[in-house]
């Protein structure tokens, strides 16, 4: 790959983006309730909600595309949303949805967004071989759109928010329907950035996308955040630290034999889950019992969401 590489402007230790006490109504739903966190420069910070937490609410407001009835927004030391547009001109953003123009090649694609930014031709064709080299399109640059499988656009589409040569990256969701290969790819892609000196700003519904690359994150529920810090240090705050999961025929009965094994205890559909500090009894008792099937994990950032936000489908 090409020596690409994006240099931050903004000076180190300090904060790239403060929220402070945001609130946001849509009629009588009320989405924000108070929302404050802050993303130092240099870091992956993430937010993790279920739908309709208020995670791309959050994001609209920091770019100035929504107005809050309270709270303030600061990015990149300028206030939000009256000073909005001249913040956007040193961000890129990665939305939920594609919004690729299909009637552009991949290159004019970089090439008319750039022009957004009121930046030369001259140097945005300079910077387009980098920039599908950084994303894995080299060699693409004349391809139109629709000859492109989903995660070469949305690989394109990360390239196109680094035009800019941006200080903040926003990333809506940006791996959802990608096949285990693109998604490392582009994992592997903000970790580069990220040790470049840009800050990113992820907005996942991918627990193992967190946890791999988040500095710091929030839990938010209800437009509220009700957890905050690194993965490491919510997993020990708020989980035991070792997960029994047993499933099979006759694991619904095992159940009441493991709640005396276990000091906590959950059951979703047909399978059992064990959290505790030491699973030697639960894994004992599992033992004794050919027909049933289990797994012995270590507990992860998605047994911290599911505790703090429930297991209930949310629409």
């Amino acid at each position: 790959m090409n020596d690409f590489s994006l240099t931050s402007t903004q000076p180190a230790n300090v904060n790239v983006l403060t929220v402070t006490d945001l609130h946001k109504s849509y009629g009588e739903q009320e989405v924000l309730r108070g929302m404050s966190f802050s993303v130092a420069r240099g870091e992956c910070f993430g937010l993790l909600g279920p739908n309709g937490a208020g995670k791309t609410t959050t994001l609209r407001l920091c770019l100035g595309l929504v107005t809050a009835e309270a709270g303030n927004v600061d990015l990149l030391g300028m206030p939000v949303p009256a000073d909005a547009r001249r913040a956007r001109l040193r961000v890129g953003v990665v939305p939920q949805m594609d919004n690729l123009d299909p009637d552009f090649t991949v290159a004019e694609n970089l090439l008319v967004y750039g022009r957004y930014f009121g930046l030369a031709d001259a140097g945005i064709r300079a910077r387009i071989p980098d920039l599908l080299e950084f994303a894995g399109l080299a060699g693409r640059a004349e391809s139109r759109i629709q000859t492109l499988s989903g995660g070469m656009k949305r690989r394109l589409t990360l390239a196109r928010s680094l035009v800019n040569d941006p200080d903040l990256i926003f990333m809506d969701e940006p791996t959802t329907g990608l096949d285990p290969q693109a998604r490392h790819l582009i994992w592997e892609r903000l970790k580069t950035l990220v040790a470049q000196g840009k800050t990113i700003l992820l907005n996942t519904h991918f627990m193992d996308e967190a946890e791999r690359l988040c500095a710091r994150l929030a839990i938010l529920d209800h437009g509220r955040i009700i957890a905050l810090g690194s993965p490491r240090e919510l997993i020990a705050r708020h989980i035991e630290p070792e997960v029994v999961e047993a499933y099979g025929e006759g694991t619904l009965a095992w159940a009441a034999t493991a709640r005396a094994l276990a000091p906590r205890v959950e059951v979703t559909g047909e399978t059992v889950f064990c959290y505790t500090a030491d699973a030697g009894r639960v894994l004992a008792s599992l033992e004794g019992r050919p027909a049933l099937r289990y797994l012995h994990r270590a507990a992860n950032l998605e047994d911290v969401f599911l505790k703090l936000t429930g297991r209930e489908l949310r629409d």
